[in-house]
């Protein structure tokens, strides 16, 4: 079997696991590659670039191929995603196949609106209610892959210190434009075995996600609470601007996602982290911490459709239906929250949404029903950081604007 021919068998069979969508593609794909543990490097790599390409543009790519079939698709994948020739297909396509991605290829899409978006039309037209001047920008931003984010360990090392020690390994990298502890990495890059992420001096996080941090504002002596602290990256920076002081509690529903926490934060040498799993937002630990807490960060359950050009799976996932459900939800997790906010304390409310229904409805809702909080400026509080973005008073991020991943936030001050 050629290189080639191998690639496809494999892109096929990977696409045929990951496209009933009952789960997410990257959990799937991992299972995917524990099954075939001959599949190189590179074939991996193939592999990976050419499910996700084919999940991004997965509705204009089937209309093309005219089906979902998973070799057709792959093929198709390998043609108009991957920038492959039928020249080096060739090898490994059938006679009927090759006539077939000939066909394909001289086909030209007269698509428009969400199916030239690659957008269920419920989020094309949700996304029109909410960004009217500004959905198409999002939609091809959401189409391109999303770069490599890291977030440097203040405790350990410096960014020009991690820079160049990167660079020292050939791994070209540049300062994120807002996060002052952010680098974006060139490529694709594996990190895992490198030596300044094995020592903790540097971990993945999305710029985007960094800057939320800094709108919680904890200072070295504060109890902090990361009320949804899921794999712990924004729990990691709340440590490192606390220098390890303080106490900071990180609660999550998932024993899975706090076991898997626990090797990163050993990592990172905090000392003044505390994982507590928790039953839901009225366990015994959230009660036991009632207004005791300086700062609060509530990073809620979400669409997640800001997150797209690094889930592009989640985009046909997810349900008109559910977004009320998600809605319903977060009011209560912000409700449970501010439970533990002293009064002068500081809650952080955030997704990784775009949606209006996930994000200033649930903040005016809470505010509606909480006369001792009040709306703060995430503007300015970005400004005392010395981080100079200005999306009003609630941040605002989107990918074809900042770069980043799409997030909201807002900061809600409880009266002393």
């Amino acid at each position: 079997m050629s290189v080639r021919a191998r690639e496809l068998a494999s892109l096929a069979e990977a696409l045929a696991a990951v496209l009933p969508l009952t789960e997410p593609a990257d959990a799937t794909l991992h299972r995917f590659f524990r099954r075939h543990p001959r599949l190189g490097q590179h074939d991996r790599a193939f592999v990976a670039e050419g499910v996700f390409a084919a999940l991004r543009r997965l509705r204009s790519l089937t209309a093309q191929a005219e089906g979902n079939e998973p070799r057709r698709l792959a093929i198709a994948s390998a043609i108009r995603e991957l920038g492959l020739s039928l020249r080096e297909l060739e090898p490994a396509l059938s006679a009927e196949e090759l006539d077939w991605a000939r066909a394909f290829k001289s086909r030209r899409s007269a698509a428009d609106g969400a199916e030239a978006a690659d957008l269920p039309d419920w989020l094309w037209e949700a996304l029109g209610n909410a960004l009217p001047d500004e959905r198409d920008g999002l939609a091809r931003a959401w189409l391109a892959p999303a770069p490599l984010d890291l977030r440097i360990n203040p405790l350990k090392t410096t960014r020009d210190e991690a820079q160049a020690a990167l660079a020292a390994d050939g791994i070209a990298s540049f300062p994120t434009p807002y996060s002052p502890l952010g680098l974006r990495v060139a490529g694709k890059p594996a990190l895992q075995r490198h030596a300044l992420f094995a020592s903790g001096a540097i971990e993945v996080q999305d710029e985007g996600s960094q800057l939320l941090g800094y709108l919680v504002a904890p200072k070295r002596n504060d109890m902090v609470v990361d009320f949804c602290a899921g794999a712990g990256g924004k729990t990691l920076l709340l440590g490192a601007l606390m220098r390890s002081q303080g106490r900071l509690y990180a609660f999550d529903v998932s024993a899975k996602r706090l076991a898997n926490f626990k090797p990163r934060l050993a990592r990172s040498g905090l000392s003044n982290v505390h994982p507590l799993q928790i039953e839901n937002e009225r366990d015994r630990h959230v009660k036991r911490l009632a207004g005791k807490a300086d700062r609060v960060l509530v990073d809620a359950p979400c669409s997640g459709f800001g997150t797209l050009r690094r889930n592009p799976d989640l985009k046909w996932r997810q349900r008109p239906g559910a977004i009320a459900e998600l809605a319903a939800k977060q009011a209560r997790l912000l409700a449970a929250a501010a439970t533990l906010v002293k009064p002068g304390g500081r809650l952080v409310y955030a997704t990784c949404s775009v949606l209006r229904e996930e994000n200033e409805a649930i903040v005016e809702g809470f505010l509606a029903g909480h006369a001792d909080f009040a709306p703060g400026d995430a503007a300015a509080e970005l400004a005392r950081a010395g981080i100079a973005l200005d999306t009003g008073r609630m941040l605002h991020l989107y990918p074809h604007r900042h770069g980043c991943d799409g997030f909201f936030a807002a900061v809600l001050e409880r009266a002393k």
